[in-house]
C-alpha cells in the first residue's frame, strides 16, 4: 500500500468521524426523542391495561351481539361542543366541563398567587384528567370521550348527565357548601340495565394533575409536594418527594392527595379505592410545575342505581386546623391534617398540642407574623430553661474542675497510661459530684420542643405571604441580594435572615470555643474547626430556606448566645468552685459505682494483660 492510498484512507476516515461528530442529534433531540419513545410504551401499556380491565370486567357476562360504533350505549354523546359550568360558595371557584363531566379548574378565593393580587388557581384547562371507565360486552365506556349535559344547576350544585336516551343515562353530581372546601360528588346509574355490565360492581378511575408552581421558592415548594394516601383503618404515607416514584397499594385507601406546599386535590371514597396504582414524577425548574401526578384505582359502583357512589373532593389550603375539621360533619376520622408535615411522632405531639395552638392565640392579637415569631421563640426558651440553666450549671462544674484535670494530664503523660488516667479523672469527678454527663439529659429534654418550632414554621401556611422587615413573604426565602451568576449549591441569591444565622452561629460558636481549652490535642482542634465549618454549610443548605424559618433559627441562636451570657455573669465560678470543696466527698470512704467502677475493672484487666506479654517476653 503506498502513501497516497494510506493518506486516502487516512483522509477518508476523518471525514467519517468527523461526520459523524458534528450530525450527532443534541442533548434536547436526545431527550425529546426519549419523550417520543416513553409516549409510545404508555399509550401501548395503557391500551393493554384498557383491554386487561374490560376483560376481567365482562368474563361472567353473556355474549352480546357485535355492535357497530352506531349501537354504542352513548354513541350520540361522542360528538358535541366542550362548554363550563361554573359553581362557587364563600372559599372557592369550580368550572366544571361538559366534555367528561368533570372539574377543570379550581381557584381558592382566599389566597393570592405570587403577583399577590390574582387568586391562586389549583388547576386549569390541561393541567388536569378524571377519567371513569363503565362497561359492557360491547365496549369500554371511558368518559372522556364523550359530551354531557348539565342539568338541574344553581350556584354551588351541577349535575353532569350522560344519556344513553331520554330514560337512561348516568349522573355526576358536584355540590359545594358553605363555608367548607370539600366537594360532594355522586355517581348514579339511572335505567341502565342491560346497558352495562350487571355484574360488575366498580368503577375504574383514572386522575391525574400536573401541580403547579405556586410559590416563589421551588426548592422548598417540590420538597414538601408529594403524593400522599391514608390506608383504611391505618396511617397515611406518600411517594418519594425527590425523585420520580411510583407504587402499587395492595390496601384500600380512604384518600389519596396531590399534595403542593401549602395547598392540595383531594380525592375521597366511601367505599374506599382499591387496587390504587400511584405515580409521582419530578418537573424541571422553571416549566411552572412541582410535580405529575397519576393514580389509577377503582371504587364500588352499583350498575342497576339502585345506590349511588359517594365520594369526595377537597381542593383547598394545608391549614392543619381546617383539615382536621373535614369529615366531622360527615362523621369520618379522615385524618387529612397529616398533609400537614409536623415532624416525627414525638415532634407532632408537640406542634399538635403546644405549637400550634401557642401560635394561634399569639396571631389572635391581630400582631405581624415576625413578631409572632418571635414571642414564640421567647416563649420556648423560657419553657425550657430550667434545663438550659442545667446543662450550664454542668458546663461550669466541669470548667472550675479543669486545673484539677490538668494535673493529672501532667501526671499521667504517657499513652500507655491513658486508661489509668481516665480512671483518676472519672474518681475525681465522683468525688465532687461532678457527672461528665449532667448536661446530656437537660439537653436531651429540650431539643425536642426547639426542633418542634423548626419543623412547623416552614409547614404554616399562616407565614404565607406575611412580609416582616426586607422579607415580603416570610414562607419563602427573601432574595436581598440578587446575584447574576449562579453559585453551585448556593442559588443565584443570597437570603440576608439565613446570612445573619449563619453570622450568629459563628458569633456562637467562637464564643463557645472561647470557654475551651483545646490545648496541643489534635482530636479537638479537628473538632474546633469543624464546628466553624457547620454554620458556613448551614449558610449553602439553608439559603433557598422560607425566610421565616431563618429568621426563627437566628432569633434561637441570638437569645441562646444572650442567655449564656447572662448566665456566666450570674455565676461566681469561685463560689462554685468552694461549694464543690465544700461537698467533696472523702476518697476513702467511696465506693466506686457506675462508670468509675467499670474503668477500674478494664484497668486491672489491662495491667494483668501487659504483666502476662512481658512474662512471655522473658521466656
Amino acid at each position: 500500500m503506498d502513501k497516497n492510498t494510506i493518506t486516502g484512507l487516512v483522509l477518508i476516515g476523518a471525514l467519517l468521524i468527523g461526520f459523524s461528530y458534528f450530525s450527532r442529534p443534541s442533548q434536547e433531540q436526545l431527550e425529546a426523542q426519549q419523550r417520543y419513545y416513553d409516549s409510545i410504551a404508555q399509550v401501548q401499556q395503557r391500551e393493554a391495561a384498557l383491554k386487561a380491565k374490560s376483560e376481567a370486567a365482562l368474563a361472567n357476562e353473556k355474549a352480546w351481539p357485535a355492535a357497530n360504533d352506531s349501537d354504542a350505549v352513548f354513541f350520540s354523546a361522542r360528538q358535541g361542543s366542550n362548554e363550563q359550568v361554573t359553581i362557587q360558595n364563600n372559599l372557592a371557584v369550580l368550572t366544571v366541563d361538559t366534555k367528561g363531566g368533570r372539574i377543570s379548574s379550581a381557584t381558592l378565593k382566599e389566597y393570592m398567587g405570587q403577583d399577590k393580587v390574582t387568586p391562586v388557581t389549583l388547576f386549569d384547562g390541561k393541567d388536569a384528567s378524571l377519567n371513569f371507565l363503565f362497561y359492557n360486552q360491547q365496549e369500554t365506556i371511558q368518559t372522556e370521550d364523550y359530551y354531557f349535559t348539565p342539568v338541574n344547576v344553581t350556584d354551588t350544585t351541577v349535575t353532569m348527565r350522560l344519556s344513553a336516551d331520554e330514560t337512561s343515562y348516568i349522573d355526576f353530581t358536584y355540590t359545594m357548601h358553605h363555608d367548607t372546601y370539600l366537594v360532594d360528588f355522586t355517581i348514579r346509574a339511572v335505567n341502565m340495565e342491560g346497558k352495562l355490565a350487571a355484574t360488575t360492581d366498580y368503577v375504574d378511575i383514572e386522575w391525574t394533575q400536573r401541580a403547579r408552581q405556586i410559590e416563589k421558592g421551588y426548592t422548598y415548594e417540590n420538597r414538601l409536594a408529594e403524593l400522599t394516601y391514608k390506608i383504611t383503618g391505618d396511617d397515611t404515607d406518600y411517594l418519594s418527594a425527590m425523585k420520580d416514584d411510583s407504587e402499587e397499594i395492595p390496601e384500600r385507601l380512604d384518600w389519596i392527595a396531590f399534595k403542593n406546599q401549602f395547598f392540595s386535590s383531594v380525592f375521597f371514597a366511601d367505599a374506599s379505592f382499591e387496587k390504587a396504582k400511584l405515580a409521582s414524577k419530578m418537573e424541571q425548574q422553571g416549566s411552572g410545575y412541582i410535580k405529575d401526578y397519576e393514580a389509577e384505582m377503582c371504587t364500588k359502583f352499583d350498575p342497576s342505581g339502585k345506590e349511588a357512589t359517594q365520594m369526595y373532593f377537597y381542593f383547598g389550603p394545608n391549614h392543619y386546623k381546617t383539615l382536621s375539621a373535614v369529615g366531622d360533619d360527615l362523621d369520618k376520622d379522615w385524618d387529612l391534617n397529616r398533609l400537614v408535615y409536623l415532624g416525627w411522632p414525638l415532634i407532632r405531639w408537640i406542634n399538635q398540642f403546644f405549637t400550634i395552638n401557642l401560635f394561634d392565640w399569639l396571631s389572635s392579637w391581630g400582631l405581624s407574623m415576625g413578631i409572632v415569631l418571635l414571642l414564640m421563640t421567647l416563649i420556648v426558651k423560657i419553657v425550657i430553661l430550667p434545663t438550659t440553666w442545667k446543662t450550664y450549671l454542668s458546663s461550669a462544674k466541669m470548667r472550675v474542675l479543669k486545673p484539677k484535670i490538668d494535673e493529672l494530664n501532667k501526671k499521667y503523660p504517657k499513652q500507655e497510661d491513658a486508661m489509668k488516667k481516665q480512671q483518676e479523672v472519672m474518681t475525681l469527678y465522683n468525688q465532687y459530684g461532678v457527672s461528665p454527663m449532667g448536661g446530656c439529659l437537660p439537653m436531651l429534654i429540650q431539643f425536642p420542643i426547639l426542633i418542634a418550632l423548626f419543623m412547623f414554621v416552614p409547614s404554616a401556611i399562616e407565614l404565607r405571604q406575611q412580609s416582616f422587615l426586607w422579607a415580603d413573604d416570610l414562607s419563602t426565602y427573601d432574595a436581598f441580594i440578587n446575584l447574576p451568576f449562579h453559585v453551585p449549591f448556593l442559588g443565584s441569591h443570597i437570603s440576608l435572615f439565613c446570612l445573619l444565622m449563619t453570622v450568629t452561629n459563628l458569633l456562637n460558636t467562637r464564643y463557645m470555643m472561647q470557654q475551651q481549652d483545646t490545648g496541643a490535642n489534635p482530636q479537638m482542634a479537628a473538632m474546633k474547626w469543624m464546628s466553624y465549618l457547620m454554620p458556613i454549610m448551614f449558610l449553602f443548605v439553608l439559603n433557598d430556606y422560607p425566610s421565616g424559618l431563618n429568621y426563627y433559627y437566628f432569633l434561637s441562636t441570638l437569645i441562646s448566645v444572650v442567655t449564656t451570657l447572662i448566665m456566666r455573669k450570674m455565676t461566681n465560678e469561685e463560689k462554685l468552685l468552694a461549694q464543690l470543696e465544700a461537698n467533696k466527698k472523702d476518697l476513702k470512704q467511696m465506693r466506686k459505682t457506675g462508670f468509675a467502677a467499670r474503668l477500674e475493672a478494664m484497668q486491672k484487666q489491662q495491667e494483668e494483660l501487659l504483666r502476662q506479654q512481658q512474662q512471655k517476653g522473658k521466656r
